[in-house]
């Protein structure tokens, strides 16, 4: 099972897709860092985000105590505050890092509303690749606003060697938004195909890397279909089963792409296995089967690659076979 804490919805962003910002949590409020020990040891990865978690003043007892519930430990950050997230990556060097960029220094800074924002996220780059952590990365939102930046990321990060993670953008209670669309969709499309290519044709060193391209390429399907409003290529959502989100308030939730909350407990008062096991649970869960939403979250869709693996596989084998052959690839599962 995975998980993922929203530490804080206080941020010092004011990102075009998502409108935390407006709805900024009281820090007096949040979570006290001691509830993270009720949740469950042998997770196998756990995200650790916000909002910015580098603004929460009690961020190191936090990964501390979470290092030792997951095998992966993940932070999701803008990477302004680099002296603190290169504090964690000195004390915790096993936790990995993915640090969000809207695309080259203009764009980034107008999409995320920061000042110098590129420049922030850069330096830390720098700092994180000299430092023992060695899963790092940059993250990227993808829509039609960034879609001319998205193979340029993508080539900054190879050039780095370091990771590039892909979402895409989303309506629901996390983001505080449903008003977000995609206006130049034949913009967004090409530019994802093209994207989707050059990760079949990666340029990586090493296997390892090249391989997550791959699978990156696959998982991009679901980006390009929810681009275009179409249903993702997942057989079903784990969401609820295999993946959780703690709010920062402590409510469970089963994930971050619903309209309102589904609510199955609270940290505060109840333990993690009395809020899994319950009544309250079993009704989220089939608000879950029933869900049309359609969303492409890495977190889930990393489920049913595992569970299926060998529908990416033989997509992947597949398309690459194409391309060697200078024919066009195919978008479909």
């Amino acid at each position: 099972m995975n998980g993922c804490v929203i530490t804080t919805f206080r941020c010092n962003a004011k990102c075009h897709m998502c409108n935390i910002w407006q709805h900024q949590s009281d820090a007096a409020e949040e979570l006290p860092a001691r509830y993270y020990e009720k949740l469950p040891d042998g997770l196998g990865r756990l995200n650790v985000t916000g909002g910015e978690p580098m603004l929460r003043d009690d961020i190191m007892d936090i990964i501390g105590i979470v290092s030792k519930k997951a095998k992966i430990i993940e932070v999701s950050t803008n990477g302004f505050y680099t002296d603190r997230i290169l504090e964690i990556a000195h004390a915790y060097p096993k936790t990995m890092f993915r640090v969000s960029l809207e695309g080259l220094p203009e764009l980034n800074d107008r999409l995320r509303g920061t000042k110098d924002g590129f420049d922030h996220a850069l330096r830390t780059m720098l700092g994180l690749i000299d430092s023992p952590a060695r899963d790092i990365g940059f993250s990227v939102v993808i829509c039609d606003k960034n879609a001319d930046d998205l193979l340029v990321l993508y080539k900054l990060c190879v050039a780095l060697g370091v990771e590039f993670g892909n979402s895409v953008m989303h309506n629901s209670w996390y983001f505080h938004k449903e008003d977000n669309a995609v206006k130049d969709l034949e913009k967004a499309t090409a530019a994802e195909k093209e994207f989707i290519k050059a990760l079949l044709t990666s340029q990586r060193h090493g296997l390892k890397m090249k391989l997550k391209d791959y699978l990156r390429a696959y998982f991009n399907l679901n980006i390009l279909n929810h681009l275009d409003d179409r249903p993702n290529v997942m057989s079903a959502c784990c969401a609820g089963r295999d993946l959780f989100f703690v709010d920062p308030w402590g409510n469970v939730t089963p994930c971050n792409g619903t309209r309102e909350p589904w609510t199955m407990g609270n940290l505060k008062d109840q333990t993690f296995d009395e809020i899994w096991t319950s009544p309250q649970a079993d009704e989220v869960r089939t608000q879950v089967d029933a869900c049309q939403r359609s969303c492409a979250f890495i977190g889930t869709a990393r489920f049913d690659m595992l569970k299926h693996p060998v529908r990416p596989l033989s997509w992947i084998a597949r398309n690459k076979l194409l391309l060697a052959k200078g024919a066009e690839i195919s978008y479909t599962p």
